[in-house]
């Protein structure tokens, strides 16, 4: 598993949280796939498994300032397999508040024999200085405090302003809330009584406790983010018109669309994969869906000829950075690059144009992230107006987390003239 691993070494999951970050660490990994990965190897018991993903989702979010504890605490160079260990570690006992003597016993003793004096040394020198180091952090600079790259900081910063970003930092380091929606078509019997619904959305709830099996598969209620609904509710499909879902897998926002329409609407449902159609399908059909078909596209090819001019409406949401649901992925805020970012507009504006084509003259265009970056969403739309000057903006919407208490999101409504 790594260069200390030994017979010695209970595999638990404080080790695996270890060993998965050194692996997210050597890139081209999802954290969630590594936690998928070691559960089911280990076999491990759901207790164990939701350790195992909170040390490594808590290191992830915390990642700058955990290491600039550990560069405060011991400035010397530290090898990358230990410096990885006490990362872990100091998550921990900073950030999970889990019991300290636990915690330092078992890192000292996952360490290797030659470097358990100074694993220990560090986590105790820290415990010793913790509330200093929990009072300076106010201080440090905020791509450090709230661990997001410097450069998207100051590119936030200029975009909404220091309050708003700080505000969305902040947001990200949070647990996210599971949000469920009731299916108007056909409704749950009973809600359970520990959720708590969300009285300026009626319909939506906020789980709490557990997640009854039988509902969410009966099709009655659906796991979704009410940041979901600002682009449904921009499309404003009604019954008996023809509408294409061009990205649509797993089907959160095809599935409204069917819910806004009481199951009347001929959907068409497309996405790359041709493997995501089938539970697509099923999931459309559970919610009530009357008239749905199901198409492998990749969009970024000429719209097919069976298609052009045919639609009332085309909702697209286009795959993007995920900058407005960091705080839901803990990892994306390492991999998105100034470049990736300019790659994704690019990509994105050629879906647009080629699923724009399918659209009958008079009908609306939903174009929708959850990204939270300009050059994706508002810039991305004036390039768009300007090679097409049949459509006009109609109406769009940003919807930052910290103001909404939910993902990030951008919707805008193009109509075609």
């Amino acid at each position: 598993m790594n260069n200390y691993d030994s017979s010695n070494t209970p595999v638990n999951a404080r080790y695996l949280a270890w060993n998965c970050l050194q692996r997210w660490g050597r890139g081209n990994v999802f954290a969630e796939s590594l936690i998928d990965q070691a559960a089911r190897q280990h076999k491990l018991s759901p207790a164990d498994r939701a350790l195992l993903q909170s040390i490594l989702y808590g290191t992830l979010r915390q990642k700058s300032w955990l290491e600039e504890i550990c560069y405060t605490l011991r400035p010397e160079h530290i090898e990358d397999e230990l410096f990885s260990l006490l990362l872990t570690a100091l998550c921990q006992l900073f950030v999970l508040n889990l019991a300290e003597y636990a915690v330092v016993n078992e890192s000292v003793n996952m360490a290797p024999q030659r470097a358990r004096g100074l694993v220990n040394g560090i986590l105790r020198s820290a415990l010793r200085n913790k509330e200093a180091i929990l009072a300076q952090r106010e201080t440090l600079p905020l791509h450090i405090r709230y661990s997001t790259p410097e450069w998207l900081v100051k590119r936030w910063v200029a975009e909404f302003g220091a309050e708003d970003t700080e505000s969305t930092l902040r947001w990200n380091l949070s647990t996210p809330p599971l949000y469920a929606r009731v299916n108007p078509l056909n409704p749950p019997p009973a809600i359970p009584r520990e959720w708590e619904e969300l009285t300026e959305l009626p319909g939506w709830y906020l789980v709490k406790g557990g997640l009854p099996s039988d509902i969410l598969m009966a099709g009655q209620i659906y796991i979704t983010d009410p940041s979901t609904r600002h682009s449904v509710r921009l499309l404003d499909p009604k019954p008996g018109e023809k509408v294409l879902d061009a990205c649509a897998a797993p089907g959160g926002k095809a599935i409204a669309i069917v819910g806004a329409t009481q199951g009347q609407v001929k959907l068409l449902a497309t996405d790359v994969q041709a493997h995501r159609l089938s539970p697509l399908r099923e999931n459309l059909m559970r919610a009530g869906a009357k008239d749905v078909h199901v198409a492998t596209q990749d969009w970024t090819r000429a719209c097919p000829e069976e298609w052009l001019g045919s639609f009332d409406a085309i909702l697209l949401d286009l795959p993007c950075s995920n900058s407005g649901v960091l705080q839901r992925r803990v990892d994306a805020r390492w991999r998105i690059k100034p470049e990736e970012l300019e790659r994704l507009a690019d990509l994105q504006l050629l879906i647009t144009q080629q699923a724009a084509a399918a659209l009958r003259p008079g009908g609306r265009l939903v174009y929708s992230t959850c990204s939270i970056d300009r050059a994706e969403n508002q810039d991305n739309i004036a390039r768009f107006l300007k090679k097409n000057p049949e459509f006009t903006l109609v109406e769009d919407h940003l919807s930052l987390p910290h103001r909404e208490k939910s993902d990030g999101t951008y919707a805008a409504l193009l109509q075609r003239q």
